[in-house]
């Protein structure tokens, strides 16, 4: 959630497409961002933050409903049989709740601006269904989803994985909000990358790891599928880790240089 008081909102007899017009200019940055994210979830949150605040909703009233609609979802895959409709239904939900993960900012946005306490209580509710969907598929699997054994290990790993890869993108999304000396989150404009790039990422997108629960039903598949969704997270971040770590120390020797510089008269 972007945090901007400068904005001013919009009149509430603002009709649905202006409204969703008005966000495709707010749009964050497409830099660092997967295919999925760009033309799928964006877009999707954008239509239901333009609903929610016709409907007077706040933010932090559109994180909550996202936050219902992931825990259901996850309670689905630890406790539900792996039928097809509980698939379907399981999909349905993260993949719903992810939209509207998007929509809470975007109707901050619309709003005028959002608020720390609003991206504190986003991020919160973010970092618990990271890790909070690998340990409901690892009580499923303990169960006997699939036969015990090596197999519990993914996700034991896939929640450790996901949880300091969601704690590295924001620590390094903060650092550097810091170091430009804002606190908002850049805007479309302000940087993108390649539509190559966007597909590349695809497989570390939740987005697209919410959509592989289509196949829940189907034990010998979505195993697989989980799988190697866990092995190339972990090539993601071997390769991303230290190019991050390179541009916190490369803003160290910046601002050292700044104060090492002769102030003019």
């Amino acid at each position: 959630m972007q945090v901007d008081q400068t904005q001013q909102p919009l009149a509430p007899s603002t009709s649905h497409r202006e409204l969703v017009q008005a966000l495709r200019s707010k749009q964050k940055t497409s830099k660092g961002a997967s295919a999925y994210a760009r033309f799928l979830n964006r877009p999707a949150g954008r239509h239901l933050a333009a609903l929610a605040y016709k409907l007077h909703m706040t933010p932090n009233g559109v994180t909550a409903v996202s936050a219902l609609c992931s825990f259901a979802g996850i309670g689905l895959i630890a406790f539900a049989p792996a039928t097809p409709v509980i698939s379907v239904l399981v999909a349905v939900l993260l993949i719903l709740g992810y939209a509207l993960d998007s929509a809470d900012g975007q109707l901050a946005r619309l709003r005028g601006g959002g608020s720390f306490a609003g991206e504190w209580l986003d991020h919160v509710v973010d970092a618990v269904k990271m890790a909070s969907l690998h340990l409901a598929v690892l009580v499923a699997w303990y169960q006997g989803y699939v036969e015990r054994g090596a197999w519990l290990a993914v996700p034991l790993l896939y929640q450790l994985l996901a949880v300091v890869l969601f704690f590295a993108i924001i620590l390094t999304d903060q650092m550097r909000r810091a170091h430009r000396g804002s606190t908002s989150t850049r805007l479309a404009g302000e940087g993108s990358s390649s539509i190559l790039y966007s597909l590349a990422v695809l497989p570390t997108e939740y987005g697209v790891l919410c959509l592989a629960f289509f196949l829940w039903s189907i034990p010998p598949l979505f195993s697989v599928v989980y799988a190697v969704f866990f092995g190339i997270n972990v090539c993601f971040l071997l390769l991303a880790m230290p190019r991050w770590y390179g541009e916190m120390r490369s803003y160290g020797s910046a601002d050292r240089a700044q104060a090492a510089a002769p102030t003019e008269l």
